[in-house]
């Protein structure tokens, strides 16, 4: 965390967001939703489904936002989003937050969007979309205008998206400079929050993404995990069941990692190298605790997927309560640029 350790400097208020694109998998709740769990016990949270962001990369398809949107929601409910503890909305329903994009539109330098590093990083991988749109180049920037409406004292964010915070410190800080001289800031520079994330890859060893088809997803049936993880490939010199191996070799061994004990680890070293024990051994040994995991949130999610105007009720409320945020700092930001005409 890139706070101080002073408790009177730690972010008091949170903003994160994750993009409807597809179903949620084991990497995204071991790297992102986890966090928030342990976030919205210690900070007011906003959690927010950004469906506006979708439509920078899938705007050609904008069925896909409609079609896991919902999904999404289940599965942060499912894994322990409390939205007693935190509000939980759709970008989408809170216009203030194009509102002031729009407004930032006009005081930011496109110099400081096309120097964000995942600019071009993402138009060189996504080659086969048309990503030459102002939406594209312009995300950064909502993403600054959805930090700010609400103020927010911290980010959290791997390492490859503090550039995003740092724009958005750049346009809070040009915002209070040239509107708010003489008087105190309305945005304060938000901080990025490196937050702890488990080294788990996908089924191949490679990132895990659903490009790639090597996920686990946390709304599949169990049996559909078990045969994923049963054919998970394994160190290329174990061709023999008493051949011997290294489980530095083999994507298992990350798993084991985040999921089983010291001892077992052990085990399944000495096993591996000895070859005391087979590939299908090794993986039963993380499978337990890796269902230990998952089951309850499956069931959970099985739960709330049951009662789908509970979930709209939830939703409903967190958008009003984003909603009247967002409103009061608009409020703010139009008296400041002189524009809150009475007609």
């Amino acid at each position: 965390m890139s706070t101080s350790d002073n408790p009177k400097n730690k972010p008091k208020r949170i903003l994160s967001g994750m993009r409807p694109t597809g179903k949620l998998h084991l990497g995204h709740y071991k790297g992102v939703l986890e966090n928030w769990l342990t976030l919205q016990q210690q900070h007011q949270c906003f959690f927010f489904a950004a469906d506006w962001h979708a439509l920078t990369t899938d705007y050609a398809n904008p069925s896909i936002v409609k079609d896991t949107i919902w999904d999404m929601l289940i599965d942060w409910l499912a894994v322990g989003v409390d939205p007693e503890k935190a509000v939980v909305f759709i970008q989408s329903e809170v216009p203030e937050h194009a509102e002031l994009h729009l407004l930032f539109s006009f005081m930011t330098p496109l110099s400081w969007l096309e120097r964000v590093p995942t600019y071009k990083d993402q138009i060189e991988q996504l080659r086969e979309k048309d990503l030459g749109t102002y939406g594209f180049l312009g995300y950064p920037l909502l993403q600054a205008a959805d930090i700010l409406i609400y103020r927010a004292d911290g980010v959290p964010v791997g390492e490859d998206q503090v550039p995003h915070v740092e724009l958005t410190r750049e346009v809070a800080r040009r915002f209070n400079h040239l509107y708010r001289q003489g008087i105190p800031p309305l945005f304060p520079e938000p901080a990025s929050m490196l937050m702890p994330a488990a080294k788990l890859p996908g089924l191949d060893g490679r990132k895990m993404s659903k490009s790639y088809g090597n996920t686990i997803e946390l709304g599949e049936s169990w049996k559909v995990t078990e045969k994923k993880v049963k054919t998970m490939p394994t160190d290329p010199a174990r061709v023999r069941r008493d051949d011997p191996g290294n489980p530095k070799n083999c994507p298992v061994w990350d798993f084991h990692k985040v999921y089983s004990t010291e001892e077992e680890r052990e085990w399944v070293k000495d096993g591996c190298t000895t070859a005391a024990i087979g590939c299908i051994d090794c993986k039963m040994c993380m499978l337990k605790h890796l269902e230990e995991e998952l089951q309850p949130i499956r069931d959970r999610r099985i739960e709330i997927a049951s009662r789908p105007d509970d979930l709209k009720d939830i939703v409903r409320a967190g958008n009003e309560r984003a909603r009247h945020e967002a409103s009061r700092t608009m409020e703010k930001v139009r008296k400041t640029l002189k524009m809150g005409y009475r007609v």
